[in-house]
């Protein structure tokens, strides 16, 4: 294999791409860890309604230094801001948001993409991994689309985005769309179609860091 020359995302590169694709009026549920980047990158003369499965909706961008206000916090306990108009809610209330249909679209981190949409995020079967599923169950059937961002690979550089998920699975064919610091991909029914990749990176070279066959989509546009 020809090894190209590229440079892969940052994480806050990445979050900034996703943020793109959220339409004016969406009620978004951003996923503890990289998805909450997605808040300091919406754009002004969009109204995003953001929600937490902790009881808030429309919430803003990370406080400035100084500023926390202890009380205000996201699922993934980091400091938020509130718009006006902003709510704070029961719990209950939050997950029947999620459960109802109510999410216009949820942003998820990953552990593993299958083929064919379905997601793992909460658990790599390790002694002191995460305990509980928590909130993301409900997020991956309940929202009408389903965002994942994510690393491309491991730190070991195993694929993330696989055939077939090998860690306890979150949600089956739920997934519509990845982000990872390598490319975009849309989940179809005909199979994972990548629509962009990072300059200088062949579509050769991504397939050889991906355990699941891909189709080149990048020039259907």
């Amino acid at each position: 294999m020809s090894h190209t020359s590229y440079t892969v995302l940052t994480r806050d590169q990445i979050a900034e791409r996703a943020a793109q694709d959220i339409p004016d009026g969406a009620y978004v549920n951003l996923g503890i860890g990289l998805p909450t980047k997605i808040a300091q990158y919406l754009p002004d003369d969009k109204d995003v309604f953001l929600h937490s499965e902790n009881g808030l909706l429309a919430f803003g961008p990370p406080p400035a230094k100084g500023e926390e206000d202890p009380e205000l916090i996201n699922a993934g306990k980091e400091y938020v801001t509130m718009l006006d108009g902003g709510s704070f809610f029961h719990h209950g209330d939050s997950f029947a948001m999620m459960r109802g249909g109510h999410i216009d679209i949820c942003v998820l981190g990953a552990f593993q993409v299958a083929a064919n949409g379905d997601l793992a995020n909460w658990s790599t079967g390790a002694p002191d991994a995460i305990p509980a599923v928590g909130g993301a169950m409900d997020l991956a059937v309940g929202a009408k689309k389903v965002f994942v961002m994510t690393n491309h690979t491991t730190k070991t550089g195993d694929p993330k985005i696989v055939s077939k998920l090998t860690y306890p699975v979150t949600g089956k064919n739920c997934v519509d769309r990845i982000y990872t610091d390598l490319c975009v991909i849309d989940v179809t029914d005909k199979g994972l179609a990548v629509t962009e990749m990072v300059d200088g990176l062949s579509f050769a070279d991504l397939q050889a860091l991906t355990g699941a066959t891909l189709i080149d989509a990048t020039n259907s546009k």
